[in-house]
């Protein structure tokens, strides 16, 4: 697609919600509306594609909107775009709106459904990384995880003060069902004595334990452990069991949930945001297509949106051997 055949651009936000993500639908309307181009925001993902849910925006439509969480354009979870039928009819409505190019902002299955629009159809589609999870290929960052962590180690901060207070042990659950990217940097960052990571296994109960022991015994007045959710519900309240049956220790569990999707973005968040909203327009702009923005080196640059399909734990080693050094 030339410069000169691109007059309007769609945006949606697709799955689960993450601060920042109002500011790279700011970026992306601005940026647009900037180099001439009609904008149009697309209501609930990829289910208000199919709804019709179109509605052109304007400069003031995205005023004030740096500051909050959550998304303008709200979100939703379409598993009926899994059926290449429904994905035809999409391209449809698209075609039928008048709209040349399509942004998604979302994580690893709207980068699915945005691929497979392009490669079905050819429909010029580019993806911007929003999901607090951080396990997005091929890029170093994803919108919203700074501050989910945030938010996380502000409550761990509060929960270590009662916690001292009642010389008590807590097991706080982090957000993280296939990502073990929060729960190691909230760990760290809030100084827990041990991180369980359920993607690494069955969690070691004995070791738990000793660390809990070896700090009561040095005059520790309380412990965190810290846990990510995992695929299946209930490993905090399996920890604190078996900790309570195997090894005579009290612990209380403290499940932070979805209050790590909601809040004010960071400054890091709303930066990144901001840059990568202005990258996918200006590349749909050049004529480039079926790439995903992506934060490389420090830098916001391109890559092919096929190589950012693959969901990527990024479990980090030395993150972990960080934790442990540290929690002695």
């Amino acid at each position: 697609m030339s410069e000169t055949n691109l007059k309007s651009i769609a945006v949606l936000t697709s799955g689960g919600d993450s601060p920042g993500m109002n500011c790279a639908i700011r970026s992306v309307v601005r940026t647009a509306l900037g180099a001439g181009l009609k904008v149009y925001g697309i209501r609930r993902g990829y289910a208000g594609l199919l709804d019709g849910s179109f509605e052109e925006m304007n400069a003031s439509s995205v005023g004030n909107i740096l500051q909050h969480g959550g998304t303008i354009l709200q979100t939703s979870r379409c598993p009926e775009f899994l059926d290449p039928e429904i994905r035809k009819e999409a391209f449809h409505i698209l075609k039928r709106k008048k709209i040349d190019a399509l942004v998604v902002i979302g994580g690893n299955g709207s980068y699915n459904g945005a691929f497979e629009l392009y490669s079905e159809h050819g429909f010029p589609v580019v993806g911007v990384p929003g999901t607090i999870d951080n396990d997005i290929q091929g890029t170093e960052y994803t919108i919203g995880f700074d501050t989910a962590v945030q938010t996380a180690v502000e409550a761990v901060d509060k929960i270590r003060d009662t916690a001292s207070s009642h010389a008590r042990t807590f097991i706080v659950e982090v957000m993280g069902r296939k990502s073990s990217a929060i729960a190691l940097q909230v760990g760290i960052c809030t100084g827990a004595e041990n991180i369980v990571l359920p993607d690494q296994g069955e969690p070691d109960f004995l070791q738990i334990s000793k660390d809990i022991k070896r700090g009561i015994q040095r005059g520790k007045s309380s412990s965190i452990i810290i846990c990510a959710e995992g695929e299946n519900p209930g490993l905090s309240y399996r920890i604190q069991e078996r900790l309570k049956e195997d090894h005579q220790l009290d612990a209380h569990v403290c499940i932070l949930g979805h209050i790590q999707r909601g809040g004010n973005p960071t400054a890091h968040d709303r930066s990144i945001a901001s840059h990568m909203g202005h990258v996918a327009v200006q590349a749909l702009i050049e004529g480039r297509s079926a790439i995903a923005t992506s934060l490389v080196n420090g830098k916001v640059v391109e890559l092919p949106l096929e190589e950012c399909l693959k969901k990527d734990n990024k479990f980090n080693p030395q993150m972990e051997n960080l934790a442990k050094v540290l929690s002695i």
